[in-house]
């Protein structure tokens, strides 16, 4: 018997989850069409995938409304910081 945990994400869940990936993304100032540019687009569709399968979900939220406005580095949480951080050139 699978945990309330184990339930895939609603649709609701999915668009949150995207605008936590574009929040992100605004906060450590990677461009979005940078990402999409980078290789056809194929670096933004997995990104979005991540995001919509990450488990880190409440620690990404609470990091974007809890954080020092001025802290911009990629979050080792994400599961998307390895591409932001190539992208931002770190």
């Amino acid at each position: 018997m699978s945990s309330e945990t184990d339930k895939p994400p609603t649709a609701r869940e999915m668009i949150d989850r995207q605008g936590l990936m574009d929040d992100m993304m605004e906060r450590c100032g990677v461009d979005l069409l940078s990402v999409i540019a980078k290789d056809g687009g194929q670096s933004y569709v997995r990104a979005r995938s991540h995001c919509r399968g990450c488990a880190s979900v409440a620690v990404c939220r609470d990091w974007l409304l809890e954080c020092d406005p001025a802290s911009n580095e990629p979050q080792e949480f994400c599961p998307n910081s390895g591409l932001f951080r190539l992208l931002l050139g770190d």
